[in-house]
This record gives C-alpha cells, structure tokens and sequence, in this order.
C-alpha cells in the first residue's frame, strides 16, 4: 500500500514544476510525482511506498521553494 503526501508549493511554471519533480523523483524512485498548477496552493503530490514528508519539504526549500505539507 502506498502513502500519499500533498503539500503547498509555491512553485509557479511547469519549467520549474519539472525540475522539482525530476529531483524528487532522484531522490523516491519508483514515486509518482505531480504538481497541480492550477490549484491555488499549487498542491505537490508525491505517492510512494514510504514518503518522508521533511525530505521532500527540506529539497525543495533547498532548491529555493516554499513547501508546507496539507494534512
């Protein structure tokens, strides 16, 4: 069964939306990585077997985004 974690980006521009999901997809291979641009919140949602959110939070403020995990 796999877990699924939705966060609050402030990501913008599919550009920068594919190069996040490029990293993060580096770092939780076999995840499935999506970002809703349309969304207000511009919702990140990462789905894997094991997610762990204060990594994905900690690469993108690393890369220059904000990243605030929705419960």
């Amino acid at each position: 069964m796999n877990m699924i974690e939705v966060f609050r980006t402030n990501i913008d521009t599919v550009k920068e939306a594919a190069v996040m999901a490029g990293k993060l997809a580096e770092k939780l291979p076999g995840s499935r990585i999506n970002f809703d641009l349309e969304d207000c919140d511009r919702v990140l949602r990462v789905e894997a077997a094991f997610v762990c959110p204060e990594e994905v939070r900690g690469l993108l403020l690393a890369s220059g985004y904000h990243c605030e995990r929705l419960d």
